[in-house]
């Protein structure tokens, strides 16, 4: 209580591992009762605020052949759950490595047990990890048979789970980490298309330069690029990171390779609006974009700038790290027509929210665009929509999006009825989110 009660003052928020008198906690019931302990002496005598509290349930090494640590991974799994649901605002850590200890030397198994892992946590609630970004799988990639094997064992679905896995990991043994195994280039005898997503999703730049020349080389024209295989390939990019069978640092990866095939394109891209008469035509709207402060990631606001730029409209890039008063003050001077904020991390969104606050709070009524790896649907309408009702704020899914959404708004015609149904449609969504926490509550 004492050492909370430092911190607290401090100001710092506090990682809570599941120890207490008796040691560290091992099974379900254990994890829940240590932290539920703690939550009580940290908020009712601490006064921390929930949101600051990070529990540890502690991960351990399953698969030792130690009948009573099968059940170590389902154990952190569900009680991660049930902390989330006990108490929703706190955040849940651990120590992925620690799971796979039994089969360290062999780097192609404990990958896969970290992915497989890391899926079944995050959809129980689990929001940080220590883990090797570098040495990340990607759900979908893994071998099936791998696979289910790993889950077989981290889900604890089968008595010889840790016989069947051990059977398989042979075929592993002193096999190359992941980033070798990606220069399989079976890959590359597919069209080139498919040869662009792949390396999008599986973040491999060392052909991305001849690829996207050769899809630029058969398309009309180099825009259709960015808009055809490559978004189509951020789009399973997406779906992937959405479904939690992809990791930010993958993400992170497959924006660089975006950014980089864009790079190729861009001076054809330029050569042919010189072509078309350069700055002499009248834009299609003033569009103001930036990484909110707090936040150094711009890959994705990049690629959506460009692909705008592409379709006539004027960009004002503020960059990274900006702070509010800097989007508002530049949105007044440039007379802009839609702000657009990005942002990759989770503390963007209290951001977003704080800078919508304010341009209600100073009299804007220009749409605000919300994009970016941690934003979704469901904050926009439940956080940001509401402290910014002078105007409207949209949440936009990815850069293949960006320029019909931004047309709807810009459109004398089709703008009244586009806000009335997004809002319209955000209701629907905060009401589904009340319901589903008032059922939490329940619980």
């Amino acid at each position: 209580l004492a050492q909370g009660k430092l911190i607290r003052n401090y100001g710092a928020a506090v990682v809570v591992m599941a120890f207490d008198e008796t040691g560290q906690a091992d099974t379900y019931d254990r994890k829940v009762e240590i932290c539920s302990r703690a939550y009580k002496i940290l908020t009712e005598q601490a006064g921390f605020p929930p949101e600051d509290i990070i529990f540890d349930p502690n991960v351990f090494a399953v698969a030792t052949g130690i009948e009573e640590h099968n059940n170590y991974g389902v154990d952190f799994i569900e009680a991660t759950r049930t902390i989330r649901e006990r108490m929703p605002l706190v955040h849940i850590s651990g120590g992925v490595s620690n799971l796979s200890f039994s089969f360290r030397g062999n780097e192609p198994v404990r990958e896969a047990m970290h992915a497989v892992f890391l899926y079944h946590a995050i959809q129980a609630g689990m929001d940080m990890g220590i883990v090797n970004a570098g040495q990340l799988a990607i759900y979908e990639n893994i071998d099936p048979e791998l696979r289910e094997a790993c889950e077989d064992v981290v889900l604890n679905r089968r008595a010889d789970g840790t016989e069947r896995l051990l059977e398989v990991a042979e075929k592993y043994r002193g096999g190359p980490g992941k980033e070798a195994r990606g220069q399989d280039l079976a890959w590359r005898e597919r069209s080139v298309e498919e040869r662009l997503s792949h390396a999008l999703v599986n973040g491999i730049t060392e052909f991305i330069d001849a690829d996207t020349e050769e899809a630029r080389l058969q398309a009309a024209r180099p825009l259709h690029v960015i808009e055809g295989p490559l978004m189509a390939g951020m789009n399973v990019v997406g779906d992937l990171f959405g479904s939690g069978k992809m990791f930010l640092p993958q993400v992170v990866k497959s924006a660089r390779v975006m950014k980089q095939a864009v790079a190729v394109l861009l001076p054809y891209m330029e050569e042919e609006k010189r072509l078309n008469g350069g700055d002499q035509r009248k834009t299609a709207g003033k569009i103001l974009m930036a990484t909110v402060k707090g936040d150094v990631h711009d890959i994705g606001k990049n690629i959506v700038g460009v692909v705008l730029a592409c379709n006539n409209y004027e960009i004002v890039d503020l960059g990274v790290m900006v702070p509010a008063t800097k989007i508002l003050e530049t949105a007044i001077a440039e007379q802009v027509d839609i702000i657009g904020l990005s942002g990759l991390i989770t503390p963007s969104l209290d951001e977003m929210v704080h800078v919508a606050a304010e341009m209600e709070r100073q009299g804007f009524n220009v749409p605000l665009l919300i994009g970016g790896a941690t934003t979704s649907r469901v904050h926009t309408a439940v956080k940001i929509h509401p402290r910014y009702e002078r105007g409207q704020a949209v949440y936009v899914t990815d850069a293949s999006r960006a320029v019909g959404v931004v047309s709807a708004l810009l459109s004398p015609d089709a703008k009244d009825g586009y806000v009335e149904t997004i809002r319209g449609e955000y209701a629907k969504v905060a009401a589904a989110h009340a319901r589903s926490e008032a059922d939490k509550k329940r619980l």
